[in-house]
């Protein structure tokens, strides 16, 4: 009986992993197509597109306002700081999704990584897809027992705080010892 367990939940695993690996691969595709059919903009009445943003429904924290949604977002969230990135956060008990776009920093990635797990959400899945400048992370993660993040809110302000620190240590100039 054990065996039959292990079985399925090591198809189920599979499973998961190969839908978020075509995931990838549309997100990948989708920017694509709109980088080649995008039309340059002579007068510069409105910006492009910002790649990857319909895989954005309802973002905690965007750096985008051009809707009426964005615009009641940062009405109600007007007690938080400035987003450092686009991020959305979702979750289903104890497990969190995470889409994050942001601007490319140096060792970005493993800031992170280590900052999520110093948070104790352990990473169960990472993709990251790059365009030009931009980044755009999506991980699965599960809440360990210590964890203090409760809410969708509260992990991505920590996620943005968690930013926000890595910006100012990409800008603040080296000091020689």
């Amino acid at each position: 009986m054990i065996y039959v367990e292990e079985d399925q939940a090591s198809i189920t695993e599979g499973a998961i992993n190969f839908v978020k690996e075509l995931e990838q691969q549309l997100q990948t595709l989708e920017v694509q197509k709109r980088a080649m059919n995008q039309k340059p903009n002579i007068n510069n009445e409105t910006p492009p597109p910002l790649p990857f943003g319909d895989f954005f429904t309802f973002p905690q924290y965007s750096t985008q306002s051009t809707n009426e949604l964005a615009c009641r977002s940062a009405i109600m969230a007007s007690n938080r700081p400035p987003a450092m990135a686009e991020i959305e956060v979702t979750m289903v008990e104890n497990n969190a999704n995470l889409k994050i776009l942001s601007k490319k920093r140096h060792r970005q990635l493993l800031k992170m990584v280590a900052g999520l797990q110093c948070l104790w959400l352990t990473i169960l899945y990472l993709n990251v897809t790059t365009v030009d400048q931009l980044v755009l992370y999506s991980l699965s993660v599960k809440l360990e027992d210590g964890c203090q993040l409760s809410t969708v809110d509260d992990i991505a302000d920590a996620v943005n705080c968690m930013l926000g620190r890595i910006n100012e240590e990409a800008v603040q100039p080296k000091l020689d010892s």
